[in-house]
């Protein structure tokens, strides 16, 4: 069945590989052990450029690094939203009797993601682009255009949830979906790109933090 792939990346992240030895993963090899009788015929993976913070000012580097990896897949494309950061006041949970009740914060949303997904998703089923998709990701914002695409057009749509099976989003299995499965710990293990690629820029090597065996030890 030809597939098509939608991926969140910031789900997949911080619902799976933050903290984990996986952050260097091959998005073909993946999608492919998880659907092995699916011929896929696209992957979409979305995202937003992060931001330089004065604990983690190489951050953008390491996501540079990553994105260029996942550029050397043929049949993948990547979809940018973008950060918005403000100063906002919120109030604080336990304030003092006699201090303040509100605090200012920097409030950091990524945007475009959800909206992006539900377009594409929606658009490459109406057009015959794939004969069935899959969306990696547990947003609930997602189930709108999943029902539409899975029940009023009639088109499969299953979905794997990146986080932990005590973390699947409602809304998503209610859908419900073609199907709704957890992603197991292999899958991300067996699925790492290498450690050094190659593309028009030059070498693309996995950022050192990400080594894994700086997380094994």
């Amino acid at each position: 069945m030809l597939t098509n792939v939608y991926v969140d990346g910031f789900n997949l992240f911080y619902g799976r590989l933050k903290g984990s030895p996986y952050k260097w993963l091959d998005l073909d090899a993946f999608t492919r052990r998880l659907l092995p009788e699916h011929e896929i015929h696209r992957i979409r993976y979305f995202t937003a450029n992060v931001i330089a913070w004065p604990s983690d000012p190489d951050k953008p580097n390491r996501q540079d690094f990553y994105l260029r990896a996942l550029s050397t897949i043929p049949h993948l494309s990547i979809h940018l939203g973008r950060f918005q950061v403000s100063n906002v006041r919120m109030p604080l949970a336990h304030p003092s009797p006699d201090g303040p009740r509100t605090v200012e914060v920097i409030k950091v949303e990524e945007k475009g993601t959800d909206v992006n997904i539900g377009a594409y998703l929606l658009s490459d089923a109406l057009s015959g682009d794939c004969e069935s998709s899959v969306v990696i990701s547990n947003d609930a914002d997602l189930a709108e255009p999943i029902r539409m695409v899975c029940h009023d057009h009639g088109q499969p749509v299953g979905i794997f949830n990146p986080r932990r099976r005590s973390m699947g989003s409602w809304q998503l299995q209610q859908i419900p979906p073609t199907f709704f499965r957890q992603i197991r710990t292999s899958a991300f293990d067996a699925c790492q790109f290498p450690e050094k690629l190659w593309d028009h820029e030059g070498d693309i090597q996995r950022p050192a933090s990400w080594h894994p065996d700086l997380w094994r030890k």
